[in-house]
């Protein structure tokens, strides 16, 4: 499987669920095992490019398939728009719920850059936060769908400024 970029791999027994290799094989621990019944979404991953709650997947089912992990998200030069957003926004408490948060909300932002509230709600609603009361995990998509906008429309001004200058 390519996970975050990477091709990795590993022989497991094939009743290995996904979150148990990622964590335990790849030592990538931010995804967290929540309820082990797929109700919180503590767990959720990116399974070519959609949120899948990976306590619900095994792991041989995964083999060659793109898996983003919050590890993944950020980038060369920093955080994502995402992360970025739940840190100004005050998005998370315990943290506990947050990375599943970031990858349910990254997909919604990749298929719909400008959502609603309603639909902001909506894509968050398999995922549980015991700590927020949610306002301010909008806020933070919010946050990061503003700033997907503003760098989209960054382009065009300058190639306008440009053209009008010559």
């Amino acid at each position: 499987m390519i996970v975050n970029g990477s091709e990795r791999s590993g022989d497991v027994e094939p009743r290995v669920l996904l979150v148990d290799f990622l964590r335990t094989n790849l030592r990538l621990t931010g995804t967290h095992i929540g309820c082990d019944t797929s109700s919180c979404g503590a767990c959720t991953v990116l399974v070519d490019g959609e949120p899948v709650k990976s306590c619900t997947v095994l792991a041989v089912q995964a083999g060659g398939r793109g898996i983003t992990t919050v590890e993944g998200l950020a980038t060369a030069a920093g955080l994502s728009p995402i992360q970025a957003g739940f840190h100004e926004e005050h998005g998370l408490q315990c943290g506990f719920c947050t990375p599943g948060m970031m990858l349910v909300a990254t997909s919604l932002l990749e298929r719909n850059p400008n959502p609603t509230e309603e639909e902001i709600r909506w894509a968050i609603s398999g995922n549980i936060c015991r700590c927020t009361g949610y306002m301010n995990i909008v806020k933070a998509i919010q946050h990061a769908a503003a700033a997907g906008q503003a760098s989209a429309t960054a382009p065009r001004e300058k190639a306008a400024a440009a053209a009008g200058g010559e």
